[in-house]
Order: C-alpha cells, then sequence, then structure tokens
C-alpha cells in the first residue's frame, strides 16, 4: 500500500512540475516571495480513536502581480505524499474523518511555486486508543471433547494487530487457557479451542494491541457469548465385592462403570489399574470387570481410568484385604554344603497354624512335609522354596539357593611345549581342575607372586599371558566353594631364549705388525646359547672364520698378518630365537698391517746394496768405454824402431823388455794393443788414466829441438782380494827420443 502512494505521489508530482513549467514564463514577468508556510491540526495533535481530524496548511505569499498566483500544496505524512491542490489562497484543507492509529504519524506540508518551495516543520499526531474489537465463536453448546472456533477482529484498524484469546470459566472466573497471535496481513484472527473434561460453562474474551509510533495501544477485553459443555461420557465409578471387611480366600470384584450421553456415540477405553498394573481394561462397553481371589497381595491403591483421544476422567479407590495367615518361611542349616555332608531344610508359618506343606527344588517337589534331610550331592544344588495352604489360600515362602560342593581335583598347569619361548614374546599358561564344583578361583604365580586371578564357570582350562624376559617358575592355585583349602599344582618351569642382542666387534689394535696374529673380539649383548659367531671380510661372502658357543663372546684370529689381509672387517651372531637371515651385523672395523723394523731394514740394506753395484757397473762401463777410446789414438801415433829414428843403430839398442813393459807383443809385425793385466780381471773394473808432460834433457839439445812427451799413467783401482796394480806407459816423442 505504501508502495501505491508512493508510485500516486510520483505521478502528482510531474504532473505539477508540467504545470509550473507552463506557468513559468508568465510568472516571470512579476516579483514573488514566499513570506512563512505552517499547518494546523484540528482539533488537536492528539486525539481519540475514531474523532474527526483536519489538517490545514497555511502559507503567506507576497508578489507584484494584481492577483495572487497559482502556487502548489503538498500534503506528506511519514515523508510520503498522500495528498496535492494546486491554489491561489492561502489556506487548504485535509480532512481525516474517524482517526484511526493507522493515521497517526508525522506531518508537514510543502507550498511550490514557480522554482521557489517552502516546507513547515514537523507536526507529530497521536490517535489514542483501539476500538473494541468483536469476538464470535462457532457454537453455543459443546462435547466433552470436541473444538470450539473463536473469532476476533477490529474492522476499524489495519493489520498488524496483535490478539490475545482467554478460555474462562463462566462460574469460577478462571482462565483455563490463553493463546495469543499477530496477524501481519488481516484484521482478524480464528483460533481453535478445545473443551476439557472440567469445562462446565466457559466463555472467550479478545483484546486487541496496535504499535502506534513507540507506544503500544490496546483495546478493551470483550466477552464472547457463552458456551455450554455437556458430557461425553459420566465420571467413572467404583463397585466392590464382598462389602466391608475382605479376608485372604474370599472372591474380590471390581467393577468399573460410566454413562454414556449419546448411545449411538463411540465407547471410551475403561482400564483398572491397581498401583501402575493394568489388572483389566475395556473399550466396546460401558463397565470393566476385576475379579481374583483375594490374597494380601491384591491390596492396594486401584484407579479406573476413562480416556479418549482428548479426554481423560480418573477415579480411585484403596483395597484393603486381612491376611489369613502370614507367609510361610523356608530355611537351611546352611546354604553351603560339602559333598556328603547333611541338607537340612523346613518350612514354617509364624502363630503355626494348622497348613498343609510342600517343598520344591525348583518345579519340582522334593518333600510333602515341612521338612526335608537329605546327604547332599552335587545334583542337590538349586533354588528351594516351600508353599503352605489353608483352604483355597495357598502362600509360597521365600527362595533359598543351596549349594553342594564337590572336592577340586589338583589344577594341572601346562603350556603349549610346540614353540620355544622367546623373550618379549607372550606365552600362554592353562591351569585346569577337571573335578570339582564350579565356579572356580583360579591364581597363577610367578615366582611366589601372584600374577593373575581369573574365575571360570566350568572346568574348562583358565588361560593366562605373560610375556617373560628371563626363566621363570609359574604355579596355580584353585579354589572353589568346598571347606577344603586351597589346591596347588605343580610347579611349571619355562625356558625363555633371549635373542641376539647388538652385536659388536672390538680389536686389541687396528695396525697391526706383519707376521703377527689379528684377534678379532665379537660380542652381544645379551643372547641365550648356544651362539653362532661368523667373521667377515668386507666384500666376502663366505666367512673366514665360524663359531658355536655358549659364550656371549667369541675370537676371531688371523694367524699371521699380511699386508693382503688389510680391508673392512665385521661379524654377525644368531641362535634360535633370532635366523641367521635376520642375524645382526657389527659395525665395520678397519684393520692396517705393517712390517717389523728388522724387515724394514733389510729390505733397506738390499736396496742400498742394488743401487750400489747399478751405480759401479755404471761406472765400470763408463771407465772402459773410454779408455778404449784413448787407447786407439796412442797406438797409431807410437812409430816403429825403423821409422822413428833415422840412427838405426839407436833403433837396434832399444831394450826389448822395454818394449814387454809397455804392454806390446814380442811379435814385430802386430802392433795392437793389449792387456797388462794378467790376472785377467773383470772388465768392470775401475781404470783411471792420467796423460803427463816430459821435457827432455838437456844433452840431446844439439840433436834436436827440444820435444815434449806425453805419459799416459793408468792407474786402476783395489780390488778386494787382490794388490793394486798400476802399470805406466811413456812414449816418446816422433823423433825417438
Amino acid at each position: 500500500m505504501q508502495q501505491g502512494r508512493l508510485r500516486g505521489g510520483k505521478m502528482w508530482l510531474r504532473v505539477l512540475l508540467m504545470f509550473l513549467l507552463c506557468e513559468s514564463l508568465e510568472a516571470q514577468e512579476n516579483s514573488f516571495t514566499i513570506n512563512s508556510i505552517h499547518m494546523v491540526i484540528l482539533p488537536k495533535q492528539e486525539v481519540k480513536n475514531g474523532e474527526n481530524l483536519t489538517l490545514q496548511c497555511v502559507v503567506d505569499i507576497s508578489t507584484t502581480a494584481r492577483i495572487k498566483p497559482q502556487h502548489w500544496l503538498l500534503f506528506y505524512k511519514d515523508d510520503m505524499l498522500f495528498h496535492n491542490v494546486s491554489t491561489t489562497k492561502n489556506t487548504e484543507s485535509f480532512p481525516i474523518l474517524q482517526a484511526r492509529i493507522y493515521n497517526a504519524g508525522t506531518y508537514k506540508c510543502t507550498v511550490v511555486l514557480n522554482n521557489k518551495e517552502k516546507t513547515t516543520s514537523p507536526y507529530q499526531v497521536l490517535v489514542r486508543g483501539v476500538p473494541t474489537p468483536r469476538v464470535t465463536v462457532d457454537k453455543k453448546e459443546a462435547v466433552e471433547g470436541g473444538i470450539v472456533t473463536v473469532t476476533c477482529s477490529v474492522q476499524e484498524e489495519r493489520p498488524p494487530i496483535h490478539f490475545k484469546i482467554e478460555k474462562v470459566g463462566v462460574y469460577t472466573q478462571t482462565v483455563k487457557q490463553r493463546r495469543v497471535k499477530n496477524s501481519q496481513n488481516q484484521n482478524f484472527v480464528t483460533m481453535e479451542f478445545p473443551v476439557e473434561d472440567k469445562d462446565s460453562v466457559i466463555a472467550f474474551v479478545c483484546e486487541a494491541s496496535i504499535l502506534s509510533g513507540t507506544h503500544v495501544e490496546t483495546s478493551e477485553s470483550i466477552t464472547s457469548d457463552i458456551v455450554t459443555v455437556r458430557e461425553s461420557f459420566s465420571f467413572p465409578k467404583f463397585h466392590i465385592t464382598p462389602k466391608g471387611k475382605i479376608t485372604e480366600g474370599d472372591e474380590l470384584h471390581i467393577k468399573c462403570t460410566i454413562q454414556v450421553a449419546h448411545p449411538s456415540q463411540e465407547y471410551p477405553e475403561i482400564i483398572i489399574q491397581r498401583d501402575k498394573e493394568i489388572v483389566a481394561h475395556n473399550r466396546g462397553s460401558n463397565e470393566a470387570d476385576y475379579s481374583v481371589m483375594a490374597l494380601v497381595e491384591h491390596s492396594g491403591n486401584y484407579k479406573c481410568k476413562v480416556e479418549t483421544s482428548r479426554i481423560s476422567k480418573v477415579n480411585s479407590i484403596v483395597v484393603y484385604i486381612t491376611e489369613l495367615f502370614s507367609k510361610p518361611v523356608l530355611e537351611s542349616t546352611s546354604l553351603r554344603l560339602d559333598r556328603g555332608e547333611s541338607l537340612n531344610l523346613w518350612c514354617s508359618i509364624p502363630g503355626s497354624p494348622p497348613a498343609d506343606f510342600t517343598i520344591q527344588k525348583g518345579n519340582l517337589t522334593v518333600s510333602q512335609g515341612q521338612n526335608l534331610t537329605i546327604v547332599a550331592s552335587e545334583e542337590d544344588s538349586g533354588s528351594y522354596t516351600c508353599t503352605a495352604g489353608i483352604g483355597r489360600v495357598v502362600k509360597k515362602s521365600n527362595m533359598v539357593n543351596i549349594t553342594v560342593c564337590e572336592m577340586l581335583s589338583k589344577p594341572r598347569i601346562f603350556h603349549d611345549p610346540i614353540f620355544e619361548v622367546i623373550k618379549g614374546q607372550t606365552i600362554e599358561i592353562s591351569c585346569q581342575s577337571i573335578n570339582g564344583t564350579t565356579p572356580i578361583s583360579y591364581r597363577l604365580l610367578k615366582a611366589s607372586s601372584n600374577l593373575e586371578h581369573k574365575y571360570m564357570n566350568s572346568n574348562r582350562p583358565a588361560v593366562f599371558k605373560d610375556k617373560p624376559t628371563k626363566d621363570a617358575e609359574y604355579q596355580c592355585i584353585a579354589d572353589n566353594c568346598h571347606s577344603h583349602v586351597e589346591m596347588v599344582s605343580e610347579i611349571l618351569q619355562v625356558k625363555v631364549i633371549a635373542p641376539v642382542d647388538e652385536v659388536k666387534l672390538s680389536l686389541l689394535s687396528e695396525v697391526v705388525e706383519s707376521g703377527k696374529i689379528i684377534e678379532l673380539r665379537c660380542s652381544v649383548n645379551e643372547a641365550s646359547g648356544p651362539i653362532t659367531f661368523r667373521f667377515y671380510r668386507e666384500g666376502e661372502s663366505t666367512p673366514f672364520y665360524q663359531t658355536i658357543l655358549n659364550d656371549t663372546t667369541a675370537l676371531g684370529l688371523i694367524e699371521e698378518a699380511s699386508k693382503e689381509q688389510e680391508g673392512q672387517y665385521y661379524c654377525m651372531a644368531f641362535n634360535r630365537a633370532t635366523p641367521a637371515k635376520n642375524a645382526p651385523q657389527s659395525s665395520r672395523l678397519a684393520i692396517r698391517v705393517f712390517f717389523a723394523a728388522w724387515k724394514k731394514g733389510l729390505i733397506a740394506v738390499f736396496v742400498i746394496g742394488a743401487i750400489i753395484a747399478i751405480l759401479i757397473l755404471g761406472a765400470r762401463c763408463y771407465v772402459l768405454k773410454k779408455g778404449k777410446a784413448k787407447q786407439m789414438p796412442v797406438e797409431m801415433c807410437r812409430p816403429g824402431a825403423p821409422l822413428l829414428n833415422s840412427n838405426n843403430e839407436k833403433a837396434s839398442d832399444s831394450n826389448p823388455e822395454a818394449t814387454k813393459h809397455y804392454g806390446y807383443s814380442d811379435d814385430a809385425g802386430n802392433h795392437d794393443l793389449k792387456p797388462v793385466n794378467d790376472n785377467k780381471e773383470p772388465l768392470t773394473q775401475d781404470v783411471e788414466y792420467t796423460e803427463l808432460e816430459i821435457i827432455s834433457p838437456e844433452p840431446q839439445r844439439d840433436l834436436e829441438p827440444k820435444g815434449v812427451e806425453t805419459v799416459y799413467s793408468e792407474i786402476r783401482k783395489p780390488d778386494p782380494g787382490f794388490v793394486e796394480n798400476r802399470y805406466s806407459r811413456t812414449e816418446g816423442s816422433l823423433d825417438g827420443t
């Protein structure tokens, strides 16, 4: 509705602007001014609901024109244009007949003249009170369990409206039910109220509330027509026989009846309860019956409930039944007996009136009398009761639970011997007494300390679990209800195999002298024997040493160390608890082999001797080569006897021994130089040659000019085992001197 007003206001503004545009040319010729504008609200700004209200917009305009100019007056409520008028008057009015709360709000008006406008200040209009609502009911007579539809409306007002409707008892003036509802789109509400069993004459009161600004206006309450409630069925009644005192053995008869308003109406359900137990019920009649032979336990509070889907009526009564005789009591000398002991049961009634007694074990009668005495066996265990009867009244006693115990056989303790027990793994130890009454209590001892406790309801073995870390002794103790002391088993010894833990390899020294023994020590922190130790050199798949010991340490020996045995070494160990394929290995150790000092000296001597021999051989070869090179020129330069001297006689006088001294052969025709060493020394003997210059003596000065003699001296170095030989040779000059 507000959107419609907004669209209408925009339309009027367009028309107004067009009109002003048409008159603007004419108005431009005259001068005008808007002096003031205000609003007058009659009779006042706060009125009662239903009173008439007038809004007046008063404007004062000055102009130079001969007539008053045409101007627009616009009326606004809550900033929404709701009325406008084009006029030449100073005052324009807008009447509101029978003002309602929806007329309350903030009003103002605006004058528009040419391109000038002025607006009043806002004026608050309040409307007090809400018209009295109208309330109607759809029926004036209702039946219990039915529905009454109530309609409440405020026709003069607009939603949203808040309604409150109450159901009240006309005679008691008490509010039985209250319901509220907001109507957002309508000025009325419709509600349904159920008619209950305690409603007699009822009416409905309606009240309306509307929010006006920040205030809530509430109407007066209006009451509907009276609605008379008719019963659908009457209040239930009890009929009990016999009347008066009721004694055990009497026939107790309890009846609950009702009256239905219309025979054609469906009957409600009738229920009879003793305390919370339903003892009788009926749905297709106006009564329900409960009949029983009276006993003390039939005493109590009885209720009769009559119910439909919406209505429930309840009546109650207390029934007391006199006891004919007390409940029998069954007793026993003992509740727990050993096999072979005497079982005694007897049944009695306080006051000892004459009665018929029977004793039962479960549903089986074991005695027709008041007492029972038998030699107890295990089959006699069970629950016993007795009954006592006087006339038609039979009562059952309390229950007595008898346990007959057979002594336990000596428990047997055992475990599965197929698998060896490995440290840390779970072992199952069984304890069993083949004979004896259950339940049986078993206690497992480990090294005389309680390990675990179990109860067995059969003679099957009790299985205990443990994780031994070392060899252990187990024993179990069995006990049951028998008076005999506890039964103790034999001692079970369990051998625990410890797997190999952390293999280590150690050496006395990682550097070993060649020829010495290398001693590798392989050890484990913990393991059960026998333990297999294997020693390896890295890179080799076959161990160089293996041994089986019951000790945690093994020695691997290498008899004579050599350079070829240097490298990385490790060991591994395993036993029955550690498979060879999963055997742990030690870390790697490096072994270095060095030569002994005397071997190093011997090698040094050999090396030095070889070096010296090589040097000597090289020097000898060098000397021999050089000697041969020099001997050939000397020999060729020496002249024969006839050639060297022009005086033949001098040549013939030369001493042949001298010739031999210089190493020449007696063969005159052979001029080759021959070795002078008669001992035939090896060629490698060192030889030194010395070249000398000799000046001729003075007496020969007259024959020839002075010459120079060259002398070659051959010096041989001494050889061990021989005497040094030194040879000298002097060669004359070409003149024969």
